[in-house]
């Protein structure tokens, strides 16, 4: 894996290309062969996987866990297996029960190409089995302890009290005015708590105490709220080219969003405001990695 020392000042773009390229690597050593009479799940759950993205989540992690030291491979199979789980939330969110879209990356969405049935199972498939595939860990460090509680970390910022439980908000309020307070709670989980999760495994796995694992969350949790307004505003000032997935379906499925709320100005302004705060927190930790001050603040300011 490259290091961050070795990239003699290249551009923020050269290195997030080489970052998402070491990720993409990472990632595709752990995806299931599309073998067996079960193949066409296979190939669901990879199509979806290797639809592209910016891979954020298992970059955060990675670069967390570079933030406090580590050195391993251990970090790996959870860096895979995060990435398993953003995409199985996003062929569940993309069903026609759900947001029913059809282009997703700019291609096809699963329930689109491989039917409603294969791509329910598909997602459902890409989310065990990243549990499966973060256990591989284990055999990659003396310190099981630690890969112990980060796979339950992983799994509770997921289930129910986490993404999964900020999706059932979302859906239950669809169509129906969302009071501040509710979205809030939406955005901190449905979209905050893999963020979270990401980066406290990195920060865990890293050898970082609970003190720095603390302040790793709130930094982490800043970045997703920031990071799903900015998503608020492309829906309204972006194209489909731009983002590869349809803009406007805030407003087509009749959601309540921080723009609707708060109008666009503001919401420009929170994310400033909310970002310089998860940059004052990273400036608390100890070590230095400034590709990971690049990376979040890039993620909070894209425009696509």
């Amino acid at each position: 894996m490259g290091k961050l020392d070795g990239d003699n000042g290249a551009g923020l773009k050269d290195r997030l290309a080489m970052r998402t390229q070491e990720v993409e690597a990472v990632i595709e050593q752990y995806l299931p062969e599309e073998t067996g009479y079960q193949k066409t799940v296979f190939e669901a759950m990879n199509y979806s996987v290797r639809a592209g993205g910016k891979r954020l989540r298992p970059m955060l992690m990675q670069e967390t866990y570079r933030l406090f030291g580590g050195k391993g491979r251990e970090i790996e199979p959870f860096m895979a297996a995060v990435e398993m789980i953003h995409t199985s939330s996003l062929i569940h969110d993309d069903l026609p029960c759900m947001d029913n879209d059809e282009l997703r990356r700019g291609k096809p969405t699963a329930w689109v190409k491989y039917g409603y049935d294969m791509a329910v199972l598909a997602g459902d498939g890409l989310l065990i089995y990243a549990i499966e595939t973060a256990a591989k860990a284990c055999a990659m460090t003396e310190n099981g302890a630690a890969v112990a509680r980060a796979m339950g970390l992983m799994a509770a910022k997921t289930g129910i009290y986490g993404m999964i439980g900020g999706q059932v908000v979302d859906v239950e309020l669809t169509g129906r005015p969302i009071p501040r307070e509710k979205l809030d709670f939406i955005y901190r989980l449905k979209t905050g708590a893999l963020l979270e999760a990401s980066m406290m495994v990195g920060a865990l796995l890293g050898g970082a105490d609970e003190e720095r694992i603390a302040q790793v969350e709130r930094m982490a949790s800043l970045v997703g709220i920031a990071f799903q307004i900015q998503d608020d505003i492309l829906d309204v000032t972006a194209t489909t080219e731009q983002l590869g997935k349809p803009v406007l379906s805030d407003e087509k499925n009749q959601k309540t969003t921080y723009v609707t709320l708060e109008g666009i100005d503001k919401a420009r302004a929170d994310v400033a405001e909310i970002s310089a705060e998860a940059i004052k927190i990273l400036h608390l930790l100890p070590g230095k990695n400034p590709f990971l001050e690049e990376l979040i603040g890039m993620l909070i300011t894209r425009e696509k």
